[in-house]
């Protein structure tokens, strides 16, 4: 049995694993994560291990960062760990896409407006090749993937899209967007960084060509440190932008001449690698999927669920997201008939609530190990504002 899919145990999720349940609501992690005890223990392991010895037992690191991309690739759904880079963040994986296609003066490329902007700034940038760029309101849009389909054409290169939105949570439907791509011969791109961690995410059911996403969000590790999916086939399309030792499938052979690129997503990974980073996203993943993704999903739903019908019942507040049950994520937005959003989101500051404002909105984002204790804290804390 995959680990991502285990079933449910009697105790729960691990709680003894966030001490930040003791410190305040943090209803922030489409910002940034926290981390559990056993990552925090990871980096200070290696910190330890690298003070007393070194690298001496680099072999070990090796194996790691080999064990790292087999839980990568089973946590995405990946045929193979060919098919898994390390990069630094989920901007320079869509880079990679963006910047490495040979583009040609006819060619489009179609995203949703209102992207973050990772998932925008590159592509405005293939104007400079003779891109057309076609932003689509898909909220606005009767059905978002419809829209985004209607709008792509036989130039059509590339439909890049976050699987959730930044923003208030928005989730598109993958696997519909990538038949589609599929059946036209368009590379299908999809940014992650919201929906791995907290959602189960399978690439090759949802025929995506390319993934990217960062680790210190719902995957609850460190900045720095990121997955880059690409697929056999299309991944010969892509130009390499760095040139470097660690590309290669034998790189410790540092003097051979012969140097051929990995074939492997390995070719886009040119240096040194980020071992620090990789003990502790190891030790983030081995929790999730030890828990397993689909429970994860379940209890991240439950709190969704939860929090809009819950905010719903209170007078004057308003949920922002859509709440549409396949539109569903980890994210619920909310405002006030007669509070500024600016003072709501000071006065659930200071009440020890951990959010941002986005789009105008209070953005709450609360993951699995958060229950109704949490959730029953949280509208006690509203109901009195």
């Amino acid at each position: 049995m995959n680990l991502a899919d285990r079933p449910e145990s009697a105790s729960g999720p691990p709680l003894d694993q966030f001490p930040i349940l003791d410190n305040g609501l943090y209803f922030n992690h489409a910002a940034i994560g926290p981390w559990p005890r056993c990552t925090a223990e990871a980096v200070r392991n290696f910190a330890e291990e690298n003070q007393l010895q070194g690298p001496a037992d680099y072999r070990r690191w090796v194996a790691r960062e080999n064990e790292l991309r087999k839980n990568l690739a089973d946590l995405i759904g990946a045929g193979s760990t060919a098919d898994i880079a390390l990069m630094k963040n989920t901007t320079e994986g869509i880079c990679t896409v963006a910047f490495g296609l040979d583009w040609q003066d006819s060619d489009n490329v179609v995203l949703p407006r209102g992207e973050f902007p990772s998932n925008r700034l590159p592509w405005l940038a293939q104007a400079a090749n003779g891109v057309e760029i076609r932003e689509i309101d898909v909220r606005a849009a009767p059905h978002a993937e419809t829209a985004l389909l209607a709008a792509m054409d036989r130039n059509t290169r590339v439909l890049a899209v976050s699987a959730v939105q930044w923003d208030d949570g928005f989730r598109l439907d993958l696997p519909v967007l990538g038949a589609a791509c599929r059946k036209h011969e368009v590379l299908f791109f999809v940014d992650a960084i919201q929906q791995l961690g907290a959602l189960p995410l399978d690439v090759e059911a949802c025929g995506i060509d390319f993934l990217a996403a960062d680790a210190h969000k719902w995957l609850l590790a460190p900045e720095g440190i990121a997955v880059f999916y690409s697929r056999e086939e299309p991944r010969a399309q892509l130009k390499l932008l760095q040139q470097g030792w660690h590309m290669f499938d034998n790189p410790w052979q540092f003097e051979r001449e012969d140097r051929e690129p990995a074939q492997s997503a390995r070719r886009f990974e040119a240096g040194s690698p980020n071992t620090l980073g990789q003990a502790a996203l190891n030790a983030s993943l081995e929790l999730l999927m030890g828990y397993g993704m689909t429970n994860v999903g379940r209890r991240v739903l439950a709190n969704t669920d939860q929090l809009t019908r819950r905010l719903n019942d209170v007078p004057g507040v308003r949920v922002t997201s859509v709440t549409a049950p396949e539109r569903r994520s980890g994210i619920v937005c909310l405002a006030h008939e007669r509070i500024a959003t600016v003072d709501l989101h000071r006065q659930l500051v200071r009440a020890g609530v951990s959010c941002v404002i986005r789009g105008g909105s209070v953005r709450l984002s609360p993951h699995f190990y958060q229950r109704e204790r949490q959730i029953d804290a949280f509208m006690n804390i509203v109901e009195r504002l």
